[in-house]
């Protein structure tokens, strides 16, 4: 049984740092599970997309079932976050997207894929994150994208080397980072407290 007030927090599973994610939720507080299937997303609060390949993840959610009942729920107000490859399929518009990809959609930004550089080229940095206590988060940036621009309703959240890689639009939150390999649960904290609120 989940305690009261206790947020019911979904991780897309069809690929990426599943396990991670769902660590980082419960040490914030939340119960977490992971979700393959609309019924299963039906049963949540709240949804992480976590970071893996985004032509991968779109692929997969349409060959699952997944995708219109992603985009009906985040246009609904669903709370969801999106770190690295999840930051790209919350986008509405992908710059360089592959062929046939989709992105679920929710806030109003162009994105780069891969922005920062090849797997060889991933890197940590301190990211000062407008609406986390406690100083800089450390970010792990793995083949990461960046945010190309944003639409007014989107709130830059931070920047890194004069790039947006944290974003904010109603209940839909971004990084461009993956704050799930790190120990430091605060990111998922203030997820899990946007989950709350909605709730």
């Amino acid at each position: 049984m989940t305690a009261p007030g206790t947020p019911r927090i979904g991780v897309l599973a069809l690929q990426g740092d599943v396990r991670e994610h769902m660590a980082a939720l419960t040490a914030a507080g939340a119960a977490a599970g992971p979700v393959r299937r609309p019924g299963e997303l039906a049963e949540v609060d709240g949804l992480v997309i976590p970071g893996g390949e985004s032509t991968t993840i779109s692929k997969l959610a349409a060959l699952f079932g997944m995708t219109e009942p992603l985009r009906e729920r985040i246009a609904a107000g669903m709370p969801v976050y999106g770190s690295c490859a999840g930051l790209i399929m919350l986008a509405d518009k992908i710059l360089d997207p592959r062929s046939g990809q989709e992105t679920f959609g929710g806030i109003d930004m162009i994105v780069r894929r891969n922005a920062f550089g090849r797997q060889n080229e991933s890197f940590e940095a301190a990211v000062e994150l407008a609406g986390v206590a406690g100083g800089p988060v450390e970010g792990v940036f793995i083949r990461a994208p960046w945010v190309e621009s944003v639409g007014a309703p989107v709130e830059v959240l931070a920047e890194h080397r004069g790039h947006i890689v944290a974003v904010r639009q109603g209940n839909a939150l971004a990084t461009s980072f993956h704050p799930e390999l790190t120990g430091d649960h605060r990111v998922h904290g203030l997820f899990a407290d946007m989950v709350r609120a909605a709730g």
